[in-house]
């Protein structure tokens, strides 16, 4: 079972992809999503650096983008050439029907042939800044649908290696080739398969029309300036993850929830009837168990199944993962065997790891010894089988005579890092806070005031689960005490992401009560 779970607050938008009820995808996006992969920028060159064989583009992020010879792209030439045309209003055809293509540059040529001082260049972010690193940029420009993707300035069509059947294949590309309009590449994607002439039609359409878009833009703009802006996270990370497995999308943002409607309604209408909105007053992520998971699996330390467990250690230049068999070893019958299961549970849960953080570049993964060529060969392959899952591109190599698994994955985006280690509210950090009975009877006097002095009804109280646990255990509980004193019902509700001393009153209406 597959569920997107879409959690909408002042500070931004948390998507989590759920297979199984575990959390296998986390997205974060905070209120600012410039220089987003796919963003189209239109940037003057700032300086051309020939012994790296690569330019500094001035896109208006603090660091200048970095763009290599090798991501200019064969057609170079005639962006450069349509860039100027649209630039200096001799150019009014952004579809462009009757363009005539420049010859491709060289494959193995040198920037400064190409590239000046100044000149204004469009191009698209490839990778988003990292750490103390700008943008890194290309010069060739595609445009993603849902199942094709645009390659402007190009007139081939391919289709993805994913897609085994020969025919499926013929078929695509012989459907593609006949609607396509001119000047126009196509790289059919995966989920094209079984997909109609109607169907790619439209999704051709609409990425045609994204190019016309970004022409006025360009024509309009001053560098440095966002030319075409990528769709937000949760339209992108629908036209990329939907399909047909997927069972539940569930928003608790109105106004995300209509537009995540009208957009299902456009890519995929059969599927508009799993969109929900969850109208609890216990928070999205705390209902469906993501808070939980999110607390446990962002931590240095991961729990594995059986006993095992990773320690993640991150570094400037590459991640370390060491595995350890914690408290499992007297479960197999001898070393060899307890070293090989705890390895594959391990690579298992560390290939869900580099989807879930989005780690990439270099990891270097300790795997417990194991003596016999066969196992260490099983290790290797369970690895390779579980990347294969993951949509970034990642090279995995046999495991060393040292017991280490190298690998190389693709990495477009900073790494999601949250932080689980919570600050005590009480003593903010001191180590020392007051006796955790003193803040449930904090509670209960607010709890009074609340009913009798200010006579609120409806009251819901989110608290700690060990304090939920306190107040709710037993028959004749501690929240049953307060309803015979009262005669009025408290709703307490569960809030894992609250510190043990943190707690919040809200009235009928879900709005905070704030008590001096």
């Amino acid at each position: 079972m597959n569920e997107l779970i879409i959690n909408s607050n002042e500070e931004g938008v948390r998507i989590a992809l759920l297979k199984d009820k575990d959390l296998v995808e986390c997205h974060v996006e905070n209120g600012d999503v410039n220089y987003a992969v796919g963003d189209l920028y239109l940037g003057t060159v700032q300086k051309v650096v020939p012994g790296l064989n690569a330019a500094f583009v001035d896109v208006g992020y603090e660091k200048d983008a970095f763009l290599h010879y090798l991501d200019l792209g064969p057609q170079f030439r005639s962006l450069t050439k349509y860039t100027k045309g649209v630039l200096g209003k001799k150019l009014n055809n952004y579809s462009l029907k009757d363009f005539q293509l420049e010859p491709e540059i060289e494959k193995l040529g040198k920037v400064s042939q190409v590239l000046n001082k100044n000149q204004k260049v469009l191009v698209q972010v490839a990778k988003e800044p990292i750490s103390s690193k700008g943008p890194r940029i290309s010069c060739e420009l595609s445009i993603a649908g849902r199942f094709i993707v645009l390659v402007p300035f190009s007139n081939s069509v391919n289709v993805s290696r994913k897609i085994a059947d020969n025919e499926e294949r013929k078929r695509l590309k012989r459907l593609v080739t006949s609607i396509k309009p001119e000047n126009f590449g196509v790289i059919i994607r995966t989920v094209a398969t079984g997909k109609s002439v109607q169907e790619l039609d439209k999704d051709l359409k609409g990425c045609v029309q994204k190019w016309l878009d970004a022409g006025k833009n360009l024509r309009a703009g001053t560098p440095p300036v966002k030319i075409l802006g990528e769709e937000n996270r949760i339209s992108t990370v629908l036209r990329d993850l939907l399909n047909e497995s997927f069972d539940s999308i569930v928003l608790d943002d109105e106004t995300a929830y209509e537009e995540t409607k009208a957009y299902i309604q456009e890519i995929a209408p059969e599927k508009e009837k799993i969109v929900k909105f969850h109208s609890s007053k216990t928070k999205l992520f705390e209902a469906k168990g993501v808070e939980r998971q999110i607390k446990t699996l962002f931590g240095q330390s991961v729990s594995l199944p059986k006993g095992g467990y990773l320690i993640i250690e991150h570094t400037e230049a590459l991640h370390v993962v060491d595995v350890n068999s914690g408290n499992k070893s007297s479960q197999e019958k001898d070393q060899e065997d307890t070293a090989l299961n705890t390895n594959l549970i391990a690579v298992k849960e560390m290939a869900r790891q580099l989807r879930l953080r989005d780690m990439g570049g270099i990891i270097v993964i300790d795997c417990i010894d194991m003596k016999k060529s066969e196992n260490r060969k099983r290790v290797y392959e369970a690895m390779r089988d579980e990347l294969k899952k993951d949509k970034a591109k990642s090279v995995v190599l046999p495991l060393s005579k040292f017991g280490l698994l190298q690998i190389t994955r693709q990495r477009v985006r900073p790494e999601l890092n949250i932080t689980t280690k919570e600050v005590c509210p009480s003593c903010n950090g001191s180590g020392k806070i007051s006796a955790s009975i003193a803040i449930a009877n904090v509670i209960e006097d607010n709890i009074e005031h609340v009913l009798m002095k200010q006579n609120e009804k409806g009251v819901s109280v989110s608290v700690h689960p060990y304090l939920h646990a306190y107040f709710t255990k037993g028959l004749f509980s501690k929240r049953f005490g307060w309803f015979m004193k009262y005669k009025k019902w408290v709703n307490l509700l569960q809030d894992s992401s609250l510190g043990l001393v943190e707690f919040h009153i809200h009235n009928s209406l879900g709005e905070e009560i704030e008590i001096l």
